[in-house]
């Protein structure tokens, strides 16, 4: 099956996922889009496996205080260079990661990495992490967190 530009362009506006690997994923699902996204997810995890004993000496505190101003949160994430550190995409993970905390109240990291995503309830907050090391080439950790409550 040919694959055409217009579904490489959804593919990626859905993933973010560069040009030559929605085409591959394209080309390996047939077509469908549905399937190519889920080759694109399984890649990106083994990816992010591959990167798993790299070590993490960047990074940033995200902090979160909901609306109410009754929950704060610290969250540490950990990343390989400053520059990765830098990017929209870590700072909203970890941003993601601080409002996860506020929302369900995680005991442990173990806790958080397992829990599903508040915004999507198809992923845990590992999966997002995993997605995210892909994305941007670098491993990622979360370090710590702390939830402040009145």
């Amino acid at each position: 099956m040919a694959i055409n530009a217009q579904q490489i362009k959804e593919l990626r506006e859905q993933t973010q996922a560069g040009f030559a690997d929605c085409k591959n994923a394209l080309e390996e699902a047939g077509g469908d889009i549905k399937k190519a996204t889920e080759i694109l997810r399984k890649k990106g995890f083994e990816k992010a496996a591959k990167k798993s004993d790299r070590e993490t000496g960047q990074g940033l505190v995200e902090s979160y205080v909901h609306q109410t101003g009754k929950v704060g949160v610290l969250v540490s994430l950990l990343c390989e260079t400053d520059f990765v550190a830098r990017t929209d995409e870590f700072k909203t993970l970890a941003h993601e990661i601080a409002m996860q905390v506020a929302a369900m109240n995680p005991k442990t990291i173990d806790d958080l990495l397992k829990q599903e995503y508040i915004r999507d309830g198809s992923k845990t907050i590992d999966d997002l992490i995993k997605e995210t090391i892909a994305k941007l080439g670098e491993n990622i950790k979360l370090s710590d967190f702390k939830r402040s409550e009145i």
